[in-house]
């Protein structure tokens, strides 16, 4: 028994040695060739995106959509031999009369396929949904995955069906290598809804490191984003678009960017923030409105006056010596106004209404010089010190210097009172002028109201943020209400060359130097308030960056009129009673019911969109192949293009809503 025992164990012991001595050579001397080999029929699981939710303005108007494109490669090995002799020919010229290039170009892009054996020929990339589903019933496609060879990806291409209008604020987000997120924007900053739930496809690794689909079914369905919804009106969007364009145009000025933002609510109805390119073009490059803080000059002196009526150290009707339009500090220090000579001796209510430096600084100076802290304790209690908490990423950093700070001088308190050493961004500048309109409650800016399913369920919504309830006391607005409106109306009123009798505008204008350390000044012109005075409604703020100065530098010639050409477009968009005509109603109901949206996207013919919702029109037409341009509010009235005439490449239809 114990010699049996032996032989076992010596033979277990020479089996292990051999198989261990086989596997170190298999290591050594085949092992690259194995990983190889294994590598290539390697099996894994790959991600697949969703659709990526939609971003839509108030009246449902597609700001930002997920356009499918199809991408179409051909397994050239699992195709048996009598299929491809057979249907080579049928297959070429179905190809060319799709893609455009000759039969003879696509017969030897298939043979050398299979000559070379290869597992994944790509046919054509970003196909629209018609031409992937004319793609898939060529001969030999039409067999599958398997005796066709025919492999599918599908993927989807952002796009913005309004261009370049308010592109910085749509943004973008962008996934890193390490699965962190680049965020811009309302795409970035609402991300996580609009991503949906990525799926799950069986795939298979292929020469050079590819992978191909086992199949066209997905092992875990990807589940589709949801739909964000914005406050802004496309309108008033295009509005501000071009008239911020044809101020920037006109003074040759390097960057500018304009907010219009419902009193009440916050809700932002348009911005736009447009950069100068080196051809001297102007696009959305940054987001200006929200992350640039920069010297807002005299926009900031109704802060300055806010401090100091609620502290009753003076009174609108405060008289003041302008100095002949100069004063000295330190003997070497000089605030100057922009009439020589000066105002003389004028009211607290002319310093504000014709903006005169000599004269806000005297008040400020004189009453807070032994106490400075109690006027920056003042601005601090408003919140002007701290940030708005915008939901879009990007916020600058407001500056409020204050007597415990490091760095304050003898020249802070003077200088801050006309807008100087102090930083906001437009936004948070025009929040705070808002909030004189709204009785004094300052409200957060909003961008979105709500995020919805695919079905228009509402998953959350975004009311109306408070932040501070009274910024001021109901005397103290009032004032400077009236003195905000003598700006415009009365004749010494630095923007009174926007005046109409027919648009009550309250607000204030804006040129505030920078680079004013070099021998080459430039300047900011800005013009911030709301309309119309007896019930605001909206407030909007102008701010132009370094406009030519031999055009025009002064906020009341370079931004106020743009202020202007705004309001006037807005009131007339301020709700009304309904002007329908009965036979437009009649037009917009007729249609109860649609067809099926599947045959739609498999016809040659152009849709009958009318009477559909605008976001339903673009979504379907965008898949056909065509491009949508939208005029006016509400459902479609019409279209330019016939229903039922056969769709052309590159078409456009123009589609008019009410």
């Amino acid at each position: 028994m114990m010699s049996r025992g032996y032989l076992v164990v010596f033979v277990l012991f020479v089996f292990g040695v051999t198989v261990g001595y086989r596997l170190v050579s298999l290591q050594l001397t085949q092992g690259e060739k194995y990983r190889e080999l294994a590598g290539k029929r390697s099996v894994k699981n790959v991600e697949v995106l969703p659709v990526r939710g939609n971003i839509y303005a108030k009246d449902g108007s597609l700001l930002a959509t997920s356009v499918s494109k199809f991408s179409i490669h051909f397994d050239a090995v699992t195709v048996s031999d009598r299929v491809f002799q057979q249907d080579l020919g049928a297959l070429s010229d179905s190809l060319a009369s799709l893609l455009g290039n000759s039969s003879n170009y696509f017969e030897k892009m298939l043979r050398n396929a299979r000559t070379k054996r290869s597992r994944y020929q790509l046919i054509a990339r970003r196909l629209s949904y018609p031409q992937y589903q004319r793609i898939r019933n060529f001969p030999m496609f039409r067999l599958g995955g398997v005796r066709g060879g025919f492999i599918v990806e599908r993927q989807f291409i952002r796009d913005l069906p309004f261009g370049k209008i308010a592109e910085r604020t749509i943004g973008y987000e962008q996934r890193n290598p390490n699965g962190t997120y680049l965020k811009v924007g309302l795409e970035g900053a609402y991300g996580i809804p609009l991503r949906g739930q990525s799926g799950r496809q069986l795939r298979q690794r292929i020469a050079n490191g590819q992978w191909k689909p086992l199949t066209n079914d997905y092992q875990q369905e990807p589940i589709d984003g949801l739909d964000v919804w914005t406050t802004l009106d496309i309108n008033l969007q295009d509005v501000v678009h071009h008239a911020l364009l044809g101020a920037l145009e006109k003074y040759e000025a390097e960057h500018g960017t304009v907010v219009v933002m419902e009193t009440k609510t916050g809700a932002v109805k348009a911005i736009s923030n447009l950069g100068r390119t080196k051809n001297n073009k102007y696009f959305e490059r940054l987001n200006y409105a929200v992350g640039e803080a920069h010297e807002p000059g005299s926009t900031f002196k109704l802060f300055s006056l806010m401090a100091a009526l609620e502290d009753k150290v003076i009174d609108t009707t405060t008289m003041v010596d302008t100095e002949k339009g100069k004063l000295t500090f330190y003997g070497k220090y000089h605030v100057r106004d922009s009439k020589p000579g000066g105002y003389g001796i004028i009211p607290t209510s002319q310093v504000f209404e014709r903006s005169s430096n000599t004269g806000i600084v005297k008040l400020i100076h004189e009453n807070y010089k032994e106490n400075p802290s109690s006027f920056t304790d003042r601005l601090f209690a408003m919140g002007l010190d701290k940030p708005l908490g915008l939901s879009i990423t990007g916020e600058g950093t407001p500056k409020i210097p204050h007597p415990k700070d490091a760095d304050w001088d003898g020249l802070d308190l003077p200088w801050m009172a006309f807008g100087y050493g102090v930083s906001l961004t437009p936004l948070q500048t025009l929040s705070y002028y808002n909030a004189v309109a709204n009785n004094c409650e300052l409200v957060l800016p909003r961008f979105v109201s709500s995020i919805r399913s695919l079905d228009g369920k509402v998953v959350q919504s975004f009311p109306k943020k408070v932040l501070n309830p009274a910024i001021c006391s109901e005397e103290t607005r009032s004032k400077l209400n009236k003195l905000m409106e003598g700006v415009v109306k009365n004749k010494w009123g630095t923007a009174h060359n926007i005046y109409d009798k027919k648009l009550s505008i309250a607000g204030k204008t804006g040129t505030c130097q920078v680079d004013y350390t070099t021998n080459n000044v430039q300047y900011i012109s800005s013009f911030v308030g709301y309309f119309p005075v007896e019930n605001p409604t909206y407030s909007c703020i102008v701010v132009i960056h370094k406009p030519n100065k031999k055009i025009g530098y002064y906020g009341n010639e370079v931004a106020a009129p743009v202020f202007k050409k705004i309001a006037e477009a807005a009131i007339h968009n301020i709700p009304q009673k309904s002007t329908i005509s009965l036979n437009k109603i009649a037009m917009l109901t007729q249609q109860n019911n649609k067809p099926n949206i599947t045959e739609l996207l498999n016809s040659e013919r152009m849709p009958d969109v009318r009477g559909w919702s605008a976001m339903e029109a673009v979504a379907v037409l965008e898949n056909l192949g065509v491009s949508v341009t939208l005029k006016g509010n509400g459902k479609v009235l019409r279209q330019s293009q016939k229903p039922g005439v056969k769709l052309k490449k590159n078409q456009t239809v123009i589609l008019t809503l009410a």
